[in-house]
């Protein structure tokens, strides 16, 4: 009998984990492989999150940080000039991310303002819905934009 429940057992856990598979949690984050990301903006604060996603084989990342004004602002973890190098991803120091490639310093308070150049790509209202407690990024936004991260050394 008591073989039978750890068969049970272990039969309902990769169950679990067949129909979960590409989730990940990080504090009242998630990203699926089936609908994108979703950030709970109750939980962001002025210390950049990165949120995982993937794209099929490719790994990629969100940013999310609220900027000094309140808003949430949303970017790729990656460099618009930098990605194609594998290291085009940022870090935090302060009030600014920075590229680990070039070293380039960018204001949390640009993310979203600033298109092209050595930034994070940016996820503009336009890519996004925020229902006014989730943002949710679409996968095929999200799959969209696997390219840039098809070279990313994290």
């Amino acid at each position: 009998m008591r073989e039978l429940r750890k068969i049970g057992l272990t039969v309902l856990v990769l169950a679990a984990s067949v129909f979960l598979g590409g989730l990940w949690s990080q504090g009242g984050i998630w990203a699926t492989e089936a609908g994108g990301v979703k950030i709970i903006k109750s939980q962001v604060t002025s210390k950049a999150k990165f949120y995982p996603y993937k794209a099929g084989k490719i790994y990629m990342e969100v940013i999310a940080v609220r900027a000094s004004d309140g808003t949430v602002r949303t970017a790729l973890n990656t460099c618009q000039v930098c990605y194609d190098s594998g290291r085009g991803f940022y870090t935090q120091q302060g009030n600014e991310l920075i590229c680990n490639n070039c070293g380039n310093r960018f204001h949390i308070d640009q993310i979203e303002k600033v298109r092209f150049g050595c930034n994070p790509i940016p996820i503009m209202n336009e890519d996004k819905t925020d229902d006014g407690k989730v943002i949710t990024i679409s996968k095929a936004f999200l799959e969209k934009h696997a390219v840039y991260f098809k070279r990313w050394k994290r």
